[in-house]
Parts: C-alpha cells; sequence; structure tokens
C-alpha cells in the first residue's frame, strides 16, 4: 500500500487561495457563493479584532459592516499571494478602515511633532500586530471546536464534551473527571477508558486545527504549516497531529 508523505497529505487540503481566485475570478454564482464563504471563515477574526482595538461595540459593528460589504461585492482583488499570508492583507484592510472610522469621529490623532514620533508609535503598532494575530488565532481554535462539536453530533463520540470538559477544568484528575462527567451525562466513565477518548479527542481536535491552519495558507506544506503555528502560538496544541503526519 502506498503512503502518502506529509506534504501530499497537506496539498489535499482546500487553499483559502483558490477560495479567493474563486470569489473574484469565477462565474456569477460561484463568486457570490465564495465571497460569502471567505466572510464565514474569516469574519470572525475580524470582529474579534475590532472588539479589541476599538473598545467600542457600535464602532466594531460599523466598521465590520463596511469590511463584510467589500468581501460580499468582491472588493478584496488586492489579496495576492505572492505579498504575503492572507491574513496580513486582512490586518491591512481592517486598519484603513478603522483609519476612515476614526477620521469621521474625529479620533484620528492629529500630526506628529516635527521630531518624529516613530518611537512612540512603535509599540502601538506592535500591540496591534498583537491584537490581530490573537483574534486570527482564536478564531481558528473556535473553528476546530466547532469541528470537533459536529463530529460528535454526526458519530456519538463524546470527544468534544470530554475535550471540553477537560479544557475547562485542567486542574481534576482523571478519577474526579469520570465521576462528574457519569453525573452529568448518566453514562459510566471509567478513568482509563476516559483517558484513551481524552487522547483521541486531542488528536481530532489537532487534526481540525491543522487542517484551518493549513487552508489559510498559499503553499500548506509542513515547512509553511509549521512556520505559521508557531507564529500564531498553535504548536503546542497540534503536536499530536504533526506527529501523525511525519510518521
Amino acid at each position: 500500500m502506498q503512503i502518502e508523505a506529509p506534504d501530499e497529505r497537506l496539498s489535499l487540503i482546500p487553499t483559502l487561495w483558490s477560495l479567493v481566485c474563486r470569489a473574484h475570478q469565477g462565474p456569477a454564482e460561484t463568486a457570490k457563493l465564495a465571497r460569502a464563504q471567505l466572510l464565514d471563515r474569516y469574519g470572525g477574526a475580524a470582529q474579534r479584532y475590532l472588539r479589541h482595538v476599538l473598545r467600542d461595540q457600535d464602532g466594531a459593528d460599523e466598521v465590520f459592516q463596511e469590511f463584510a460589504m467589500q468581501v460580499l461585492h468582491g472588493n478584496l482583488r488586492g489579496a495576492d499571494p505572492q505579498r504575503g499570508r492572507f491574513r496580513n492583507f486582512v490586518k491591512g484592510t481592517l486598519f484603513h478602515l478603522m483609519a476612515d472610522y476614526r477620521r469621521r469621529r474625529r479620533q484620528w490623532p492629529g500630526p506628529l511633532p516635527p521630531s518624529g514620533a516613530e518611537p512612540a508609535a512603535q509599540p502601538v503598532e506592535l500591540e496591534s500586530d498583537r491584537r490581530f494575530i490573537e483574534s486570527w488565532r482564536d478564531e481558528l481554535l473556535a473553528r476546530a471546536w466547532t469541528k470537533l462539536q459536529a463530529l460528535e453530533a454526526g458519530t456519538g463520540q463524546l470527544y468534544y464534551t470530554v475535550l471540553r470538559y477537560r479544557a475547562d477544568h485542567a486542574e481534576q484528575r482523571s478519577p474526579q473527571m469520570a465521576e462528574e462527567l457519569a453525573a452529568q451525562l448518566g453514562k459510566l466513565f471509567r478513568p482509563a477508558a476516559l483517558r484513551q477518548m481524552l487522547h483521541r479527542a486531542r488528536e481530532k481536535f489537532a487534526e481540525h486545527l491543522l487542517e484551518e491552519v493549513a487552508h489559510s495558507l498559499e503553499e500548506p506544506d509542513m515547512e509553511h504549516v509549521r512556520q505559521e503555528l508557531a507564529e500564531l502560538a498553535l504548536l503546542d496544541y497540534c503536536r499530536p497531529a504533526l506527529e501523525r503526519q511525519t510518521s
């Protein structure tokens, strides 16, 4: 039996750029559907970022609506894999939309002093970058959780339930966790079996998260995926899936 190499496995994951291409170059109905998919997949990250940076729910909603209109009307043609990651393009688009919003609200900062204020502006820019990466990472994690929940609904395997419980009760040991889950679900859990289920749930979650990260890259090979995971501080979450990819 022929075994696929890790990069071949990753290459089977449809990339974001193919979706971007369909959104702006495909037939009208195909493009419309692709644009809606783009907004569904990355709108959550944009909303999180806007709420963090603007600290104003109404303002965040207003800017997000403008972003959504740009996506749905096909105004993201400037997105080009040769210019860098798509998440950086999204961040730049949101930055300009926020600048326009602040200008309209007369909240945009005044001119910099003649001496130059780059050192003062740098921490603000770095904080903005950090917030965007956090928002992007949180959205990828949320999508992985959603996929795990859908897997549980479709198979009856309690992967989402046990992993979510572990995430919310990290201090509990297996016997106490088994007892608590048994009380909640009315189902007997043996600690050894629960540990095995938890191990499998972590593997499934890592697989879903790896798919989400690979999807966002132009070249979803192992090297680029590892680099993206490192930049997003997601390596620890994905180690089980990476080990399976390289085995």
